[in-house]
C-alpha cells in the first residue's frame, strides 16, 4: 500500500466486537491493516489498546477508510493541523470534505485542539474565526472554510455505562427484546430524569400519535405540569389527534372512554385542526379559551417548547406545523443546547430524525411496541440509544406513577 496512516483506538475494543468491526471496515473500504501493538485489559473491567496501521492504494481511499473508522473511536496517532478549503457553491462541500459523526469532536488547527461547537453526524466542519463548527451541506455558504480528510480531526467516545451501577443503563444495552423487567426499567428512567432536572439540563421527548390512540395523554399531561417534558418534538399527527381528544373525546374517531368509533367520528381530526387555524395557533386556542385540555394544551400553560414537523400525508396541516424540513431541522436543532436526556415513544421517523442531529453524548430511550423501531435507530448511527419493547399507554402511566406524586389513571 503506498498510502498509510498509524491510527489507535481504546476501550472496550475486544467485548464489545468493535476491534472487529474496524479491522472489517478497512477490508470493505479498499484498504488494509498491520495491528502493531495490541494490550489488553487485565480485569473485566480493564480497557484494551489497539495501534494499528492502515493502508490504500491512494490518499482519497485512506482518509475514507479514516473517516469510516472514526465512527467507532478510531484516532491517527501523528497530531498534524486539519486541512481546510473553501466551499465552491452554496449547499455544496469540497469533494474530500470531513463527514461528521456524532461523537465529540476536536479539529487541530494552530497547533492547538479545538472542541467542535456540538456533535452532529452526517454534517461537514466549517472554520471561523477559531470556531469549528457542524454544518448541514444544505446550510453551508461558499468560501466558507471547510475541514477535508481525516487528518487532524479526533473523536472521543462517550463514557461506557457500568453495568453493575445502581442507576446504569448498561444491563439495558444488550439485544433488543420485550423479556426485560419492565417496571425495573422504568425506575431507572425515572431516577435518571430526576438526576437530569437536579442537574439544571433539559428532557426532551419525541412522541407520536399513539401516545393519543392508547390513552395516555393524561400521563404525558401530567408529567409535563411536573417539570419533566422541557421541549417535545412530533409530527402534524400527534398534536392533531390529541386537539381532537380535548375537544371531542376521540381519536382517530374513537372514543376513548369506549373503545368504539362514534357517529362522524372520522371527520373529528380535521375539524379539529380547522377550529385551530381559526383561532390562529394552539397557543392562540388556549389563550381564547377554545382548547382546555390534552398535551399542547398542558405545553403552553407550561410554557415549554415543542416543534412540530410536518410530511406529505398530513392534514390541514395545523398551524406552527413546518412544512418545510429544512426550516424544521433548524427548529429542533435550536432546541438542542442544554438537552441532558431524550425519551422517544411510539414514533420511528421522529425518532431516528431526532436521533440523526442529537450528539452521541445525550442518553436516549426508544420506547415502541415494535422492536425494529428500537433497531433501525441503533442501525443509523446513535449507538448510544437504549430500547424498550412495550406498551406506550402502559410506559407512560407507570412513567406517571413514578414520577408524580399522587398520580392515577383517570376515571
Amino acid at each position: 500500500m503506498k498510502h498509510t496512516e498509524t491510527v489507535e483506538i481504546t476501550g472496550h475494543i475486544m467485548d464489545s466486537g468493535v476491534l472487529a468491526r474496524v479491522l472489517d471496515d478497512v477490508l470493505e473500504y479498499g484498504g488494509d491493516y498491520k495491528v502493531d501493538r495490541l494490550d489488553l485489559g487485565r480485569e473485566h473491567d480493564d480497557e484494551s489498546y489497539a495501534r494499528i496501521a492502515v493502508g490504500a492504494d491512494d490518499d482519497d481511499t485512506l482518509q475514507r477508510i479514516l473517516m469510516r473508522v472514526q465512527i467507532h473511536g478510531v484516532n491517527p496517532v501523528d497530531a498534524t493541523d486539519a486541512r481546510l478549503a473553501p466551499a465552491p457553491a452554496d449547499g455544496v462541500f469540497p469533494e474530500d470534505f470531513y463527514s461528521t459523526t456524532n461523537l465529540d469532536t476536536m479539529v487541530r488547527l494552530d497547533g492547538s485542539w479545538t472542541r467542535v461547537d456540538r456533535a452532529e453526524m452526517d454534517c461537514g466542519l466549517v472554520v471561523a474565526d477559531g470556531v469549528v463548527r457542524t454544518v448541514p451541506v444544505s446550510e453551508v455558504r461558499a468560501g466558507e472554510q471547510v475541514v477535508c480528510g481525516a487528518t487532524g480531526v479526533r473523536v472521543e467516545l462517550p463514557p461506557a455505562p457500568d453495568a453493575h451501577a445502581d442507576d446504569a443503563f448498561g444491563f439495558m444495552s444488550s439485544t433488543v427484546s420485550s423479556e426485560k423487567p419492565q417496571a425495573l426499567l422504568v425506575r431507572q428512567i425515572a431516577e435518571r430524569l430526576r438526576e437530569v432536572k437536579r442537574s439544571g439540563r433539559k428532557v426532551l421527548w419525541v412522541g407520536g400519535p399513539a401516545i393519543v390512540h392508547t390513552g395516555a395523554a393524561p400521563a404525558m399531561v401530567a408529567l409535563v405540569r411536573a417539570g419533566f417534558v422541557d421541549v417535545l418534538f412530533a409530527g402534524n399527527a400527534l398534536a392533531t389527534h390529541d386537539i381532537e381528544s380535548a375537544l371531542y373525546g376521540t381519536s382517530l374517531g374513537v372514543d376513548l372512554n369506549r373503545g368504539a368509533g362514534v357517529p362522524h367520528g372520522h371527520e373529528h381530526h380535521i375539524r379539529a385542526i380547522n377550529t385551530i387555524r381559526r383561532a390562529g395557533s394552539i397557543a392562540g386556542a388556549v389563550e381564547q379559551g377554545v382548547l382546555t385540555g390534552g398535551v399542547m394544551h398542558a405545553l403552553v400553560v407550561a410554557k415549554k417548547e415543542f416543534v412540530l414537523v410536518g410530511s406529505v400525508r398530513d392534514d390541514g396541516p395545523l398551524p406552527g406545523v413546518h412544512t418545510d424540513v429544512l426550516a424544521g431541522q433548524r427548529a429542533m436543532r435550536e432546541q438542542l443546547p442544554e438537552v441532558g436526556f431524550c425519551i422517544m415513544v411510539a414514533t420511528m421517523l421522529h425518532s431516528i430524525a431526532t436521533g440523526n442531529i442529537l450528539p452521541a453524548s445525550v442518553p436516549l430511550v426508544c420506547v415502541d411496541i415494535n422492536p425494529a423501531t428500537v433497531t433501525k435507530l441503533a442501525d443509523r448511527g446513535s449507538a448510544q440509544a437504549v430500547g424498550i419493547v412495550t406498551d406506550t399507554g402502559l410506559f407512560l402511566e407507570e412513567l406517571a406513577r413514578e414520577l408524580v406524586p399522587g398520580y392515577s389513571l383517570p376515571s
